[in-house]
């Protein structure tokens, strides 16, 4: 017999889709194999990351003791302030003790949902949305995500504290309390930046009804120019939360080494926040979710590195622009339509609502479900109804493959 908590974890394998297939392709090895465009990771630039591990990366006797043991913690602190201070030009510098370090993005969004709300209560997000977060926020702590009513236009407007509004009311007419607002930035699954005005709104917004702001800026440095001049620039929340505009104890900012370091098997993430009681809350569950010792000596050692992460982010970023161009090129020649505007992270946002099927005879399964299968049926993966968007027929696919893999997956 299982908690409530547990029956009703277990209950989420069974539900349709709900994880990704894995990538199986190999052009040597396996040219048959699933091409998966569904996980969001970097993969020309994993070897690189490897190689310098490899390379440059020395463990010693703190690399595999407690870390209550040693000072790796409090050095691996200071080089994450000593990064986003550079990369993210915050308002008031990011000191080393406002760095909370843990098992990944994902471990402190689990931990961020148990700190700052009660069991069903709700994170409020705009559509369309990264749908695991679903699972971080609710797997254990057991919140909620409330979805805003926006399409993708309404989303980075300014105006969408208006549709935020209108969600946070009806939230509350259902009994669901709001604790806080999230945003990614950039942006998942589209691709785009906020704009300096829009951040501003929705700064003064979270401070009007005292909602905790997280900002998941785990994708700040995979920004590229992708030769569109309409495409907005980057902007950290940290940039702007002047004490005028918000409570500095409601803003909360997530980073890892998961996008920008092309290393998510290193399961490495950061919280850095002001919020003194928040700290103190998450270092008391940090042993559930801490980095492992080994982790952090890597972490460092790169972190440390400036010429090294200055060259890599370089490359990185001249990567993503080229597999951008072929895959929008691509979409645009078979006259399929995808978000413009798009300047970072490793997806494109693309409308294949003209290939559902027309027979919807059968209500109980999306018809995103039928298109999703034949594309597994031809060899791709595109995960469907991932992205919880408000008009069927949507899906992220993500582009920052080897060169070869991104067109073998595109022609199939």
């Amino acid at each position: 017999m299982l908690s409530s908590r547990g029956s009703n974890n277990a209950q989420l394998h069974k539900i349709p889709w709900r994880y990704a297939l894995p990538h199986k392709y190999s052009k040597e090895t396996n040219p048959e194999g699933m091409i998966s465009f569904a996980l969001a990771e970097h993969a020309p630039m994993r070897a690189e990351i490897a190689n310098y591990i490899n390379t440059k990366v020395e463990f010693n006797v703190a690399s595999v003791a407690y870390t209550s043991g040693n000072n790796a913690i409090h050095r691996l602190q200071k080089a994450v302030a000593m990064h986003l201070n550079n990369l993210l030009d915050p308002i008031a510098p990011i000191e080393s003790e406002e760095v909370i370090v843990a098992s990944g993005a994902t471990a402190i969004g689990s931990m961020l949902g148990f700190t700052l709300a009660e069991p069903d209560e709700g994170i409020l997000i705009s559509r369309p949305a990264y749908g695991r977060f679903e699972l971080d926020y609710g797997v254990e702590a057991g919140v909620q995500m409330v979805y805003s009513d926006t399409t993708v236009e309404e989303a980075f407007a300014p105006s969408v504290v208006e549709k935020y509004e209108l969600a946070v009311r009806d939230a509350r007419a259902r009994g669901v309390q709001i604790r806080a607002l999230m945003l990614v930035n950039p942006h998942n699954p589209t691709g785009l930046c906020y704009s300096v005005q829009t951040l501003t709104e929705i700064l003064k917004f979270c401070n009007k009804h005292q909602l905790h702001l997280i900002s998941d800026e785990i994708y700040a440095s995979c920004v590229f120019d992708s030769g569109d001049p309409d495409a907005v620039p980057f902007t950290s929340i940290l940039s702007l939360s002047t004490p005028k505009l918000i409570n500095p104890d409601l803003v909360h900012l997530l980073y890892g080494f998961s996008k920008d370091f092309a290393s998510g098997g290193l399961h490495l993430g950061f919280l850095i926040t002001k919020n003194k009681p928040l700290r103190h809350s998450c270092n008391a569950i940090l042993r559930l979710h801490s980095a492992s010792t080994a982790a952090v000596t890597i972490g460092t050692t790169i972190l440390e590195d400036h010429d090294f992460v200055r060259n890599f982010t370089a490359k990185s970023q001249q990567s993503l622009a080229s597999t951008y161009r072929i895959a929008t090129s691509t979409l645009a020649r078979e006259g399929i339509s995808y978000i413009k505007g798009g300047n970072a992270g490793f997806f494109i946002y693309i409308d294949l609502s003209s290939y559902l099927p027309k027979d919807t005879s059968d209500s109980t399964s999306p018809p995103e479900f039928t298109l999703a299968q034949k594309f597994v049926d031809a060899g791709v993966f595109l995960h469907p109804c991932e992205e919880h968007g408000n008009i069927p027929g949507w899906f992220r696919l993500v582009y920052a493959q080897e060169e070869d893999v991104l067109r073998e997956g595109l022609r199939r």
